[in-house]
């Protein structure tokens, strides 16, 4: 175990054996919390406050907290409330800012750890395409009073928290690489109004998990342009790629709030998938949690995706509205050659590729095939899952794709 990590369970421990109550995290507090420390009161469209309530409930009941994970919830708390009050201030004194067209972004979705990731990061290297940063994502705007102040400073800011984060969890770069320049995933930027699956994968939030699952996907959808929005007016235009696995469960949402929005579903052996995810979960959750419970992540994450894999196969047996770009991918062939995958995306999405890309995209390949390591194996069994029922339960998925089998670790 790390220095940093015995220091925090020491540090947990004695806050345990001292008898010192945990203080419930509430979201009037915080929220004016947020208030004092910008000078703003406006929040804007106040459709976060159920979500958030439930989140913090589930926090305090539910969560098992340690004390650096309810150190961290009232920060990351605190970030999203702030960061809404100064994008709503930001709105209010440039009303062109909403006026942004978000034209023809891309989705990429589908199973997680099936490459989306990866296909995220090559498309992100065309200088016409717009991606939100990691740091962008955690610090969108610029301090009140600059017009645009250095951008790296919050790069910096951003940098040192995901550093100070990988010293505690050490396995989670070789799980998920990523540094503050990277290009993040949507459910970073739906956290801020509290209706997102990223706090799902950090915490033990059943009722929230439940609710969120029940509630209707748009009202995040439209922060979620307005995020873009935001970026966009400072940036000029281009064509968003954004990704995230999540999307699959709120297609109706982004059709909606994006009319011309085109998708790329990426396709995997569920088997390799459940191991996987669940490994990135328990991960994910260990310096935040007193305990964390390997079964029930596996069956939350068998659940989650047995309901997702369902949702694809609808999808795929979609008759698709005229002009509207959707591309199925299988991750073995993506991974055989990742280069004619992205050419044939360009392609099928009508996009001109120049030479100078091309050459991007051919160096960016050749070193992603130096530094893979083979694959890790994240055996089912240790996460209470059963290799011949969960394989009964996504054989419609696999057979409506045409994905074979994987070797597994069982």
């Amino acid at each position: 175990m790390p220095v940093e990590s015995q220091l925090l369970v020491t540090a947990d421990r004695i806050v345990g054996a001292l008898g010192i109550p945990d203080r419930p995290l509430q979201a009037e507090k915080l929220m004016r919390s947020a208030q004092r420390s910008t000078g703003l009161s406006d929040f804007g469209d106040a459709s976060f406050h159920e979500p958030l309530r439930l989140l913090l409930s589930d926090y305090d009941n539910c969560a098992d907290l340690s004390l650096f994970g309810r150190i961290s919830a009232r920060w990351d708390t605190l970030r999203y409330l702030t960061n809404l009050l100064l994008l709503r201030e930001a709105e209010q004194r440039t009303p062109a800012i909403c006026g942004e067209r978000i034209a023809r972004p891309i989705f990429i979705t589908g199973l997680p750890r099936s490459g989306t990731s990866f296909m995220h990061y090559l498309l992100a290297l065309d200088p016409r395409h717009h991606v939100a940063r990691c740091w962008e994502a955690i610090y969108p705007r610029p301090e009140r009073g600059r017009k645009r102040p250095p951008h790296r400073s919050r790069v910096r800011a951003a940098e040192r928290r995901l550093n100070a984060f990988a010293r505690l969890v050490p396995e989670l770069l070789g799980l998920h690489p990523i540094s503050a320049d990277s290009p993040q995933e949507c459910t970073e930027i739906m956290g801020h109004v509290f209706r997102s699956m990223r706090f799902d994968m950090t915490h033990h939030v059943p009722n929230y998990r439940r609710w969120l699952h029940g509630s209707r996907h748009l009202p995040a959808y439209e922060f979620h342009r307005r995020f873009l929005q935001h970026l966009q007016h400072h940036r000029g235009p281009g064509r968003w790629i954004l990704k995230s696995p999540d999307h699959v469960f709120a297609l109706d949402a982004i059709r909606r709030v994006f009319p011309d929005a085109g998708f790329v579903f990426m396709h995997r052996d569920p088997l390799r998938v459940l191991p996987s995810v669940a490994r990135l979960t328990e991960v994910l959750r260990g310096p935040f949690s007193r305990r964390v419970d390997r079964v029930s992540i596996g069956r939350q994450v068998r659940d989650c995706w047995a309901r997702g894999a369902t949702l694809l196969c609808a999808e795929g047996s979609r008759p698709s509205p005229c002009g509207e770009a959707v591309l199925h991918v299988r991750f073995t062939e993506f991974v055989r050659d990742p280069l004619a995958t992205v050419l044939q995306l360009y392609r099928h999405f009508g996009i001109p590729l120049d030479a100078a890309h091309l050459a991007r995209l051919h160096a960016a390949v050749a070193a992603e095939q130096r530094r893979t390591a083979g694959p890790a194996a994240y055996r089912l069994r240790d996460y209470g899952l059963d290799p011949r029922n969960d394989q009964a339960l996504f054989g419609e998925y696999m057979e409506h794709f045409g994905i074979a089998p994987e070797p597994r670790a069982l």
